[in-house]
């Protein structure tokens, strides 16, 4: 697959700006085809560099290197008035001013208004910088000089007076703070030694001096501030620095009001985070100015600066930091950068979730999986979350097409098949958190993942005839529940369906209790060569010409499908025309089947070709999610009906040996689709001693109670009666009431 890494960029309110979120924006449904409600993509985990060009007092320019363009953008502060005046004989409202420099002149536009001027630079001068409408040069002498654009196309030229007999101007030269002021250093007798040049009278004063051979200069119209040396901008001729006592992390980006803004550690204590700190001038006292930046930072001719910050490349933005009347500063967000597009090796839905695998670095070798909520029509409701630890990428076999195979257990989890160095496979099951690895070997090799729900995984062998069920509890590795000759089988639940002893019936064998449960006669006119199971409904197909159908075991029907490699979801099936590449979703919840396309997807194979690679459905309510043209994930509403929500397995035994607050009593009842849901925890007497509520990990209900009550008291020991409630999510079909017991020691 190739992977490519693209950046989307929307309008927001008038100004250019790159959404942090994920884009929700419908993307372009094929004809006849469905139009998608959504579009994701798999971002990269390193935060989007910025690169800043100019900033001014009505906005800013910035690029992103990463891009391999010098492409520039534009972005207007919100709900900001612009300077109305401009005009070179302003200096105040050269802070919105734009330079740009060819050859001897130097262009000048008032960004906000649109006035313009031009700055001639006369022979025998060389440009060293420019602030708003000021522009610095350097004779041929070592004089500086503050030129500005004046009547009638001229330039005015002004001479810098103040710097000592003999100093020399050695190439320090720094803008931003200040559009009155711009810092220069100079060496004289061996030392350097820096100060600020009042552009409007072309004045020049030092404040350090013996700042090192490569100071770090920033300031505004208050302070000059170099290292741990602080000064006043009008403190008295002779006046000695002030220095900097307070601990602080990072190097000097800015001065704003009389705080010194600082970030960009080179070193970070284990567990803390990048910030910018501001420091206190006046007080020596330090406080976070906002949490979680880093990258890139720039002073701004307003007396701001502009700082990129947030927590991770999904949540990243551009701040517009400005001081406050009391000397503090203040944070405004301005953009919304958006990380790149990374490419997607796998993707898999459940239980109102979609699921990718993939590297989402610069590095190779490295993937994991990642996780997007989305609504019950498939819009994103939230941001990109990593789902797994660190991953090596999936080891596939030579020409296999069904590579890498994932399938979501519609719990918060999603299996994969593992393949070691040897070809040896083993069922690993993540999701949870961003740590564990449950893993299960099979003593196979090249053999592929059936389907899977909850703590079930089938696995069918490449040795002829094997077949396995792993199983992964809660908290506990992996562990084989079953070992059988393979046939066409499917889980649900609790449940492993497979062909019956007669033609057409298919028999449930309960993974728990050991036995058949239940023997379903599907009509099929064959021993079924497939099977698939979701709720009610029961797929069974006689090979890929057919014929194929769905029983409806809740009703008591068998209703007829087209035949093909498919998905059984809640009341319809997911198919892919190979020819013609359509996406094709047959309807059959009402008894009878209609298909309609609902994409038509990529000619070239980007993935395995099939589910979990091109396309996946959401067997647990939901809807469908496919790869576009341009390797993002288009997320289409399935429009059907979804079942009854409903148990299919839980795992509630009490603690061995009773709850307690160190040995809490952790259910997980997997239902069939998400929910709210409500724990009430009773005495013996029927009061009420806790009362938990939450939301469904995907469709499990995960909840964990400490023995104490609703005041935070333990409860004496002995047996407790739970009842959970639960709500469907998507507002279909009534609520779900469970009761049981449990102990506490």
């Amino acid at each position: 697959m190739t992977r490519s890494r693209r950046l989307a960029a929307v309008a927001l309110g008038g100004a250019v700006a790159l959404t942090c979120a994920v884009p929700t924006t419908p993307a372009q449904a094929a004809p006849g085809a469905d139009t998608p409600v959504a579009t994701a993509q798999l971002s990269m985990t390193v935060p989007t560099e910025v690169g800043y060009r100019w900033a001014g007092a009505s906005g800013f320019r910035y690029w992103l290197p990463e891009s391999g363009s010098a492409g520039t953008h534009e972005v207007d502060y919100p709900g900001v008035t612009p300077p109305s005046h401009a005009g070179p004989d302003d200096l105040a409202t050269g802070t919105d001013v734009i330079s740009t420099r060819s050859g001897t002149t130097v262009a000048q536009q008032h960004r906000s208004t649109g006035a313009s001027a031009t700055v001639t630079i006369p022979a025998g001068q060389t440009y060293r910088a420019a602030s708003g409408w000021s522009v610095l040069t350097q004779d041929t002498a070592g004089a500086l000089h503050v030129l500005r654009a004046a009547a009638e196309g001229t330039t005015s030229d002004l001479p810098v007076t103040g710097l000592p007999s003999g100093a020399q101007p050695n190439g320090i030269y720094v803008t931003g703070g200040s559009v009155r002021r711009l810092a220069v250093g100079y060496t004289l007798d061996g030392a350097t030694s820096v100060g600020l040049v009042d552009l409007a009278d072309g004045t020049f004063r030092t404040y350090l001096t013996n700042v090192g051979s490569e100071p770090r200069v920033v300031f505004n119209d208050r302070w000059l501030v170099n290292g741990n040396k602080s000064i006043r901008v009008d403190s008295a001729p002779g006046t000695e620095p002030t220095t900097i006592t307070a601990t602080y992390l990072g190097e000097a980006q800015a001065v704003i009001g009389d705080q010194l803004l600082t970030g960009n550690a080179s070193f970070l204590p284990g567990g803390a985070t990048p910030e910018l700190t501001a420091v206190s001038l006046t007080t020596n006292t330090t406080r976070t100015a906002l949490a979680n930046a880093k990258g890139a930072f720039m002073a701004t001719p307003d007396g701001g600066a502009l700082v990129t910050a947030g927590p991770s490349s999904v949540d990243w933005h551009v701040y517009r930091v400005t001081p406050t009347e009391d000397g503090a500063t203040t944070a405004q967000k301005v953009l919304d950068v958006p990380a790149w597009q990374a490419g997607v090796d796998g993707l898999a839905l459940a239980g109102g979730e979609l699921l990718m695998y993939g590297n989402t670095t610069h590095a190779g070798g490295i993937h994991g999986f990642y996780g997007i909520p989305l609504d019950t029509t498939g819009r994103p409701t939230g941001l990109q979350t990593r789902r797994s630890p660190t991953l090596q990428p999936t080891t596939c076999l030579t020409g296999d097409a069904a590579c890498p195979q994932l399938e979501a257990l519609g719990d918060g989890r999603i299996a994969y098949l593992w393949t070691d160095a040897n070809g040896q496979e083993s069922v690993n099951v993540v999701g949870l958190d961003t740590s564990t690895i449950a893993t299960e070997p099979t003593g196979d090799s090249a053999g592929r993942l059936g389907t899977g729900s909850g703590r079930y995984v089938l696995y069918n062998g490449g040795t002829p005839g094997s077949q396995k069920v792993a199983d992964f509890p809660r908290g506990a590795a992996g562990g084989t529940a079953l070992d059988r000759t393979r046939t066409a089988a499917a889980i649900w639940g609790q449940r492993l369906w497979i062909p019956g002893g007669t033609q057409g019936s298919v028999v449930a064998y309960d993974l728990k209790a050991k036995k058949n449960v239940a023997t379903v006669d599907t009509g099929a006119p064959c021993t079924p060569t497939e099977i698939q199971a979701v709720n009610t409904w029961l797929y069974w197909s006689c090979g890929s010409a057919g014929p194929a159908g769905v029983y409806d075991r809740g009703a008591g029907r068998a209703i007829t499908v087209p035949a093909g490699q498919g998905r059984l979801a809640d009341g319809y099936l997911i198919r892919e025309n190979r020819t013609t590449h359509e996406l094709l979703l047959t309807d059959f919840h009402t008894g009878t089947a209609t298909t309609r396309t609902i994409a038509v997807l990529p000619t070239a194979d980007q993935n395995n070709g099939g589910n979990t690679g091109r396309w996946a459905v959401d067997r647990f309510g939901g809807n469908v999610a496919h790869l576009t043209r341009q390797g993002q994930v288009a997320i289409v509403t399935a429009g059907v009906p979804t079942s009854p929500l409903a148990q299919t397995e839980a795992q509630t035994d009490p603690q061995p040996g009773g709850s307690s607050a160190s040995n809490p009593w952790r259910p997980v009842w997997q239902l069939n689709k998400p929910s709210a849901w409500t724990l009430t925890l009773s005495n013996t007497a029927g009061g009420v001693v806790r009362t938990l509520t939450g939301a469904s990990t995907a469709a499990a209900v995960r909840a964990s109670w400490n023995a104490q009550n609703d005041s935070g008291t333990y409860v004496p020991r002995g047996t407790y009666t739970w009842k959970l409630t639960a709500a469907p999510r998507d507002g279909q079909g009534p609520d779900l009431t469970l009761t049981g017991t449990t102990t506490v020691n």
